[in-house]
């Protein structure tokens, strides 16, 4: 036992108020979005894409008001120049500015690949989430719906509609997408099937929340990740369909203009050694969608939640 006679006033001093800074914590606290973004931030390849990106949407709002020339005059004394310093990328063979209607196309092929996601996003998300949390019966009859439109060929439900519909830049969209939403609806309903049996779902449905309440608050915002990398996938198959379809004529008619119907144009230029009316919407098509997909690369790593630190 120790001896009282060693005990001093000095071992019951009081403690000073710094034992307060152990209850600091030392890492501040950051947000789930933060986080992503300062991992997305540290992926190299994926930050490039996503400054290309930004670049295409700049120069495609001021790249036609650049050089003073207009996107649909046709100038027959000017057709088939190469790139000199009046027209940068040359003319075509009506004599029309390729800078300009490079920048021009921009805008529709980009504008055609952002509204062909958003309406996959639209129809995808509600289609799935509905079908994922009633299960049963309900998800059975609406996943054969599904499979069944999925089941129809792609070529054949564009013309359809293009014929239904007609020309334009809006019915162009729709029949893009009028079975394009399939793939983003049955990613919903893998995720939702796995995230209505976690226990804060159970809990909101024994509280007796309304569905819309539920998909709205706890699964849609618990499936953003999945969803917003097959959005930016979405964006670059859409523009690369769109040119595809330019081929066969069914895309947007004159004087409006996209990469595809410039690719289209440009190929019987291109028997004649005017190759430059090629490469410049080929080279931008492949650049968006190389920029898309390194960019869906890079947010899937970040919104990965086993890879957060």
């Amino acid at each position: 036992m120790q001896n009282l006679n060693s005990i001093t006033p000095e071992m019951f001093k009081p403690v000073s108020d710094n034992f307060k800074d152990a209850e600091k914590i030392s890492k501040p606290s950051i947000s789930y979005w933060a986080d992503v973004w300062r991992r997305l931030r540290q992926n190299k390849l994926a930050m490039t894409g996503l400054i290309i990106v930004a670049l295409l949407v700049i120069f495609a709002i001021v790249g036609p008001y650049i050089n003073g020339y207009d996107y649909h005059t046709q100038d027959y004394s000017s057709k088939n120049l190469k790139p000199n310093s009046d027209h940068w990328f040359g003319t075509d063979s009506m004599g029309r500015d390729l800078f300009t209607r490079i920048w021009y196309g921009a805008r529709i092929s980009i504008f055609i690949g952002v509204m062909a996601a958003f309406i996959d996003f639209i129809i995808g998300v509600l289609y799935g989430s509905i079908a994922g949390f009633r299960g049963g019966r309900i998800d059975n009859i609406m996943m054969r719906i599904a499979e069944i439109l999925y089941s129809i060929p792609y070529l054949l439900v564009v013309i359809m509609f293009r014929i239904f519909l007609g020309g334009g830049l809006w019915p162009l969209i729709l029949a893009m997408t009028v079975t394009g939403w399939m793939q983003m609806a049955r990613l919903v309903r893998g995720q939702v099937l796995q995230l209505k049996e976690q226990e804060y779902v159970q809990a909101s449905v024994s509280f007796g929340a309304g569905i819309g309440w539920i998909i709205r608050k706890h699964l849609i915002p618990n499936t953003m990740g999945p969803i917003l990398v097959n959005m930016t996938l979405t964006v670059p198959t859409a523009i690369f369909a769109e040119a595809t379809l330019s081929f066969l004529g069914l895309s947007v008619k004159a004087p409006m203009a996209s990469w595809g119907t410039m690719v289209s144009e440009s190929l019987e230029s291109l028997l004649v050694g005017n190759s430059y009316q090629l490469f410049f919407p080929a080279f931008f098509i492949s650049l968006t969608m190389l920029a898309f997909n390194v960019l869906g690369d890079g947010l899937r790593d970040a919104l990965d939640p086993r890879l957060r630190k």
